[in-house]
């Protein structure tokens, strides 16, 4: 048996949170949707999509082509191959296994990417807060040696311990991508009033706070408790904690803002990107 990995002490015996929704998500092609905005992105705000990849095909146009974005952020977990992106507002580059990327779409962006195989990754959509989702877009990439950690979980957005993410992120968001051997366990206290929880298993499996398998996510109750997690094989997944999102969720093509005048907005901006990039030949 692993010895546990605390961050920090852990709860008594039996306190924690508990898993109350779990779903495998809908397939298109090598891509599981585990997450949309208009079904379980009610439920856990401010994550409103979320996208698990695990294939050895090839991804190219037809999976990652151009679309728009306003009102929220995405940013693209690279756990195995690698992958390219490119920007409207002119950042591109290339991911290895351990990157991520962060877009903050805010009143408009466009984007494309693509990956070679064996691919796994995860893409996670956050609503920005109502400072946020009409600013201007920027992205951040952050190679596998700029993440930092706290044990056995990498700090991708917000903080843990001593370990805090260089990522402009909404400051009420945490996401980290945790990595356990066969038999270790970690707990994890959730800063105070990330009542909203949630992890989507990438590989192997968990059986404390449940049984969780490759390819499922799982929802906590809403509650800051601490949580335990213990694997039954070596196994890594994503974890994402936030203060719930208060405001309803207004939710276009490509766009999540939290007031219709702000989709107004957000919409027409992208639909103004959209025409610069067809007249350049960007798009057909």
């Amino acid at each position: 048996m692993k010895a546990a990995v605390q961050t920090p002490p852990g709860p008594p015996s039996g306190v924690g949170r508990h898993i109350i929704f779990r779903t495998r998500g809908h397939a298109h092609g090598p891509i599981v949707r585990m997450v949309s905005a208009s079904d379980i992105g009610k439920m856990i705000k401010p994550f409103v999509f979320l996208d698990l990849v695990d294939t050895q095909e090839a991804i190219g146009k037809q999976g990652f082509g151009w679309h728009p974005h306003s009102g929220i952020a995405t940013m693209t977990v690279a756990i195995e191959g690698e992958g390219r992106y490119v920007e409207s507002i002119g950042p591109e580059g290339t991911m290895v296994a351990g990157d991520i990327e962060w877009l903050s779409a805010g009143r408009g962006v466009w984007h494309s990417g693509s990956a070679a195989p064996p691919i796994k990754a995860f893409q996670l959509w956050i609503a920005l807060p109502p400072e946020r989702e009409l600013t201007p877009a920027f992205s951040q990439h952050l190679s596998a040696s700029e993440i930092p950690s706290d044990g056995p979980a990498r700090v991708l957005l917000g903080s843990s311990g001593k370990a805090i993410s260089p990522i402009d992120a909404p400051s009420d968001v945490n996401c980290f991508v945790v990595q356990l051997e066969a038999g270790q366990s970690w707990f994890y206290q959730p800063p105070r009033d990330h009542k909203t929880g949630w992890i989507a298993v990438m590989d192997g499996s968990l059986c404390r706070p449940g049984a969780v398998d490759k390819g499922e996510l799982a929802i906590f109750d809403q509650s800051d408790a601490a949580i335990e997690f213990e694997a039954v094989t070596d196994t890594r997944f994503l974890l994402g904690t936030a203060i719930p999102h208060s405001q309803d969720l207004h939710i276009g093509q490509y766009s999540v803002h939290t007031n219709s005048a702000a989709l107004v907005e957000g919409e027409l901006e992208i639909a103004r990107i959209g025409r610069e990039l067809r007249a350049k030949g960007v798009l057909r």
